[in-house]
């Protein structure tokens, strides 16, 4: 990416010095707004690491080459949400999306589609049911049941041009409550009736935050807004994608934000594991100083506000806001004890709101569409959509945004295209590796705060990971609490020793080493560490542990009794075969294998010495003949 001082001279930005004057200025440039040919290639982190600046880079070349620089517009957005396909390449304003793009393919893309308007039909989407080629995005089962408030737009715009953002309405929601001079404690109320719950996970009122924090006061008046991207669930990167997307309209929210509880400085602590995002959203910062919408007196107005970038150094527990908080004050990030809520005494120990990504994102569009209409989406406890990231044993993996109150069907099914490799669905893990896993049986489960709770899960930060029969859950829950007991910050007894007692109770009986009278044990202790712990990451870290009880408790004393693993996943208790009818002696397998446990002439049946036996199963991957079985 160019230095940010480079991107603002060559977009030619200027500080305006009167709401009226940038009024103006928005509409001009939404009155700009091309409707020229435009050819959007998806630059988001996984389109890079599947190949898009290639594609990208021969693009920009094939159209110089044939002299369509200047009547083609060529843009590298953020993530548009089917990463499974990438590299994707949309083309404007025809809503051609072609998946899976490599760069031999771009001549044809130019000559049919840019030049002509014609689809390419081998290089089309073949949906892989009924087999028909797809051209328009829209017509996508994979986006056909979402409802995209916050993602709808990412595709139109270069995450680095703010003038893309303001094309599409961008800062509007800020200038109109400047022109209107609402205040804050009207938008307050806006927030409030909108219905708009904290994407982070606990999906606490946004409303009745800000409005604690707005009669709050500290002793110089000074109070803030922070913006948590610390997203370290495995699987989640919902908040990366936004804010590598559309990053403004994060920005504006936290603005918004901050004029409506009267704070003059905010922070974003987003974890270093982010570059690009944390790029992104340093030229957002940048952009906007350049405009005049943040600094002194923003648009000459008596409302001023200064932003920072804090980069977290990668600890799960710094997701919580009050080790969030002493983050960023340079302290250890470890979590306190909440007698007085950080919206009365939070950073600096003065007023603060911390939200979500998702959260400050849904501000601008509240303002600007209503609370009218923001409350008639979703349910009757869950306004508004949620972003989730979808990954794992499903067809189509990527970033969707639906309406609260869905289902686990629509999702894993209509959206995610159902379980791929024609195996069998199995659960899913909702709300990260504090949240739960939902079996087959719930499917119809409402995807909103309420039912997600009462089902042993949690909203989480939206990752959402499927998981097929192949999955062992015994297996799963060992791998969330070990990596929660690895990132508990250890200030707590409870979370510290508990987790490292279950994770040993849980490693016993994969182990084939586990008693019945364990599974009591794991329950009690599960309770205890719930009910007991100092932060939500103790209290929530045995969900994973309660879910797979609840739901799988069969599998659990599968290991136990039977010392069997039903998934045939816990190396302890199963054995690789080779069957003598399926062997051909091609000796793939013994080549193959790391510890040379197999042994065989060739064109004769191969044996595997159990005693030497890693159960790798690079054996079973590695046979074309399906010879090599798991008992």
């Amino acid at each position: 990416m160019r230095a940010p001082e480079e991107v603002i001279k060559s977009l030619g930005l200027e500080r305006h010095e009167s709401v009226i004057e940038m009024e103006n200025y928005l509409s001009e440039v939404t009155k700009k707004k091309s409707t020229e040919k435009t050819v959007v290639v998806a630059g988001g982190t996984c389109g890079r690491a599947s190949g898009s600046q290639k594609v990208f880079q021969a693009f920009e070349e094939e159209l110089k080459e044939k002299g369509l620089s200047e009547e083609v517009v060529l843009r590298s957005s953020g993530c548009i949400g089917y990463c499974d396909q990438e590299p994707l390449v949309l083309i404007l304003p025809e809503r051609i999306l072609y998946p899976k793009v490599d760069p031999s393919n771009i001549s044809d893309i130019i000559a049919h589609t840019v030049q002509k308007g014609e689809a390419v039909d081998d290089l089309l989407y073949k949906d892989p049911v009924s087999g028909e080629r797809i051209s328009s995005l829209d017509d996508f089962p994979f986006y056909k049941k979402q409802i995209r408030v916050l993602s709808g737009n990412n595709e139109l715009i270069d995450p680095t041009n703010v003038l893309d953002y303001i094309a599409t309405g961008g800062y509007s929601a800020l200038v109109k409550i400047l022109m209107e001079e609402i205040t804050g404690k009207e938008i307050i109320h806006m927030i409030s009736e909108s219905g708009l719950r904290g994407r982070g996970g606990a999906g606490f009122p946004t409303g009745r935050k800000w409005d604690s924090a707005r009669k709050s006061q500290s002793e110089d008046g000074k109070k803030y807004v922070i913006c948590n991207a610390d997203e370290g669930d495995p699987g989640a990167y919902a908040n990366r994608g936004l804010l590598e997307a559309n990053p403004h309209s994060v920005l504006e929210g936290m603005i918004i934000g901050a004029y409506s509880i009267d704070a003059d400085e905010g922070y974003i602590y987003v974890r270093e594991e982010y570059p690009l995002a944390i790029d992104y959203f340093d030229l957002a910062i940048k952009s906007a100083n350049a405009l005049g919408l943040l600094g002194d007196n923003i648009l000459g107005t008596d409302f001023s506000f200064n932003i920072k970038v804090a980069k977290g150094g990668g600890a799960f527990v710094c997701g919580e806001s009050t080790a969030l908080t002493a983050s960023i004050e340079g302290r250890a990030g470890e979590p306190r004890v909440k007698h007085i809520h950080s919206t009365e005494k939070g950073l600096f120990e003065r007023p603060t709101v911390l939200n979500n990504v998702e959260t400050w994102a849904n501000v601008p569009v509240i303002v600007n569409k209503g609370y009218e209409w923001y409350s008639k989406i979703g349910t009757e406890g869950s306004k508004g959509t949620k972003m989730f990231s979808v990954v794992g044993k499903v067809r189509n993996t990527g970033l969707v945004e639906v309406p609260m109150g869905v289902t686990i069907k629509d999702i894993v099914h209509e959206i995610g295209g159902g379980v791929k490799g024609g195996k069998k669905f199995k659960a899913v893990q909702i709300g990260g590796p504090s949240g739960g896993c939902i079996p087959e049986e719930h499917m119809d489960l409402p995807i909103d705060y309420d039912s997600l709770t009462d089902a042993g899960a949690m909203m989480g930060s939206g990752g959402m990971i499927v998981m097929d029969e192949g999955t062992c859950m015994v297996d799963v829950a060992k791998y969330f609490v070990n990596f929660l007991k690895n990132e508990s910050c250890g200030k707590c007894t409870p979370c510290r020793e508990g987790l490292v007692q279950m994770h040993g109770l849980l490693t016993d009986i994969v182990e084939g080493k586990g008693g019945v009278e364990d599974l009591e044990l794991l329950e009690d202790l599960a309770e205890v560490v719930k009910d007991t712990s100092l932060c939500q990451l103790g209290a929530t870290a045995p969900n994973p542990i309660l879910t797979t009880l609840r739901y799988f408790r069969d599998e659990y004393e599968a290991h136990i009794k039977d010392k069997r693993c039903p998934a045939k996943v816990c190396k302890a208790l199963i054995t690789f075969d080779i069957d003598a009818d399926k062997c051909v002696g091609c000796q793939q397998c013994a080549k193959k294998c790391p510890v040379e446990a197999i042994s065989g002439e060739a064109k004769e049946v191969h044996v595997i010495d159990q005693e030497t036996c890693i159960k790798c199963g690079i054996c079973q991957d590695t046979c074309k003949f399906e010879a090599v079985e798991v008992a």
